[in-house]
């Protein structure tokens, strides 16, 4: 444990204030270095992974130690981690309910779609469905989700239906490829609309 406060520059001392300062700033500085070009972006991404790897761990540590702490095991807590974007520590909170009720696959369904992992998402929030069947909350996002899944199919076909010689189901890497585009769009718009049942 020792060599992920090492990560953070802190000690295994640190309170919880101090441990989430450390990590949001550290976090800041390697989202912006990680575009510079050439070996500098490249280490500032692995940074960044051995950070979020870090936290994540150190955060499940101390929800050992502490279950009634700052960090205790609840939806509320995995939904803030959701809405401040700190994904792999949402996961490992996630992954420690025994429990597995319909919100549990809700909330697992926002974190696949932050991943943008669309199949797993839906498969989820099926599977929260099943559970409730009387919930609204997740049948709308399971609609939209439908929806908006739809309409970036049908984009993508409709900006590609001039273009012959392109196939749609083929992506550039980091080309201009509109059907993308429109992908990414979509993705966010979904993202917005899972997260909003986390407020």
């Amino acid at each position: 444990m020792q060599e992920y406060y090492k990560i953070l520059g802190i000690t295994e001392d640190a309170s919880n204030e101090e441990l989430d300062l450390a990590y949001n700033t550290l976090k800041a500085k390697y989202n912006e270095e990680r575009f510079l070009e050439g070996e500098k972006g490249n280490q500032a991404a692995k940074n960044l992974t051995k950070l979020e790897t870090a936290y994540a761990e150190i955060v499940a540590n101390r929800r050992r130690v502490d279950p009634n702490g700052d960090y205790k095991n609840n939806y509320e807590t995995v939904e803030k981690l959701i809405k401040e974007n700190k994904i792999a520590t949402a996961q490992i909170e996630l992954d420690n309910f025994e429990n597995r009720d319909a919100e549990w696959h809700y909330l697992q369904s926002v974190i696949f779609y932050k991943k943008n992992w669309i199949n797993e998402c839906k498969k989820q929030l099926e599977i929260a469905m099943s559970k409730d069947r009387s919930n609204k909350k997740y049948a709308e996002a399971y609609d939209k989700l439908m929806q908006k899944t739809k309409e970036a199919q049908q984009a993508f076909y409709s900006g590609n239906a001039g273009n012959a010689r392109q196939n749609p189901n083929e992506r550039q890497m980091g080309g201009t490829d509109c059907g993308s585009f429109v992908d990414c769009c979509a993705t966010w718009c979904c993202i917005n609309l899972l997260c909003n049942g986390c407020r």
